[in-house]
């Protein structure tokens, strides 16, 4: 009987631990994701356009008239590829 109730308690131990643990482990995956959520919405911060000005970098059409065409003697890309 003394053997049977030390087995009960420690199995009783063992499951309140596994219990504990994985609560720990639901804590644990919860700020993860919170970790990567607020990552995501950082970089979307970043990638939105609407948060750039780009005027700077237009081209002038009046300017790109007065470029000079280049000329290309040979287009082939035949011994690229060998």
């Amino acid at each position: 009987m003394k053997y049977l109730l030390g087995v009960f308690i420690l199995l009783s131990s063992v499951l309140v631990a596994k219990e504990v643990s994985k609560e720990e482990l639901a804590k644990q995956n919860l700020e993860e994701a919170m970790k990567k959520e607020q990552k995501y919405a950082k970089e979307q911060k970043f990638y939105m356009m609407e948060n750039y000005d780009f005027s700077g970098a237009e081209v002038n059409p009046e300017s790109v008239k007065k470029l000079k065409e280049i000329e290309v003697d040979d287009l082939d890309m035949d011994s690229v590829y060998d």
